[in-house]
This record gives C-alpha cells, structure tokens and sequence, in this order.
C-alpha cells in the first residue's frame, strides 16, 4: 500500500512537473504494442510506428540507470537498497528535468511508474528474493523504455 501511495504521489509530480517539448519523428520502429507485466492494464504503443521522443534529460537518465544495473550485476552485489538509492536519485533527475506534454508523456509514465514502484521495492525489501524479482521487472521495464523511446 505504501508503495502505492508513493508511485501515485510521484505520478502527480510527474504529471505538474513536465513542461513541453515539440514533436519529432524518426524512421526507426518496433512492434506497435508491447505489454508491460506489471500495469495488468496499460500497453505502450508506438507513435504511429515509431519511437516517441523524449527529451534528453530523460533519455540520459533512463541510460544511467541501465548502466547503474550493470555494474551492480557485474559486481555481483547483493545491496539492493543502494542499489535501489542510487536508482531512485535518478528517477529523481528525470521528474526534475521532464519537458515531455501530451502522449509522448503519458505513454512515459506507464513504463516510468512501474520503475517507481519497483525501485521502492529495492529501496525497502530485505528479502532477497523479492528484491532480484524487482530488479528482473526494472530490467524488463528499462528494455521497453529504449524499444519505445529515442532522443
């Protein structure tokens, strides 16, 4: 429930905090729909094909948290609160920075709160288990940002 309430606080934030960014297109593409496990309910989509633009603030900081994953998995480190810390300073730099308005926005939230929520978990499980099984969804959910996202 906790971890509920703190993704929809952050889904508010998220959605005052984004200013507006003009829209572009790109010829690269993937399939038109992929389903994200853990919103039972939402689907990304392309725009009309192709990759949504986000802005470079975004973008860097979705690259860093990848990157922020790999070294934790290249380390074989089992501290997955820092692990979650680190990752959550990130999705800190993304809310701050957000100039996304409309769908490009929108379709960025349904892969950005699961992120949230599953950084929460990282952040306040200590049962490993739980806490690989997060880091498995975070990888997954980090996957659909790049297929359906580009600067």
């Amino acid at each position: 429930m906790k971890r509920l309430l703190t993704a929809a606080i952050l889904l508010i934030i998220l959605g005052v905090g984004c200013k507006n960014e003009e829209k572009k297109t790109s010829s690269e593409s993937v399939s038109s729909s992929e389903h994200i496990a853990v919103l039972d309910t939402l689907q990304l989509k392309l725009d009309n094909g192709k990759k949504w633009v986000a802005n470079i603030e975004t973008h860097e900081g979705v690259q860093k948290m990848d990157s922020i994953i790999s070294v934790f998995k290249k380390r074989k480190s089992s501290d997955y609160k820092a692990l979650g810390d680190d990752l959550a300073k990130q999705t800190s730099y993304v809310i701050q920075n957000c100039s996304m308005k409309g769908e490009p926005h929108d379709q960025l939230h349904i892969v950005l709160v699961p992120m949230l929520d599953e950084i929460s978990i990282l952040r306040e499980q200590t049962d490993r288990t739980t806490s690989e099984a997060a880091l498995h969804q975070l990888e997954q959910l980090i996957e659909a940002y790049f297929k359906y996202f580009k600067v």
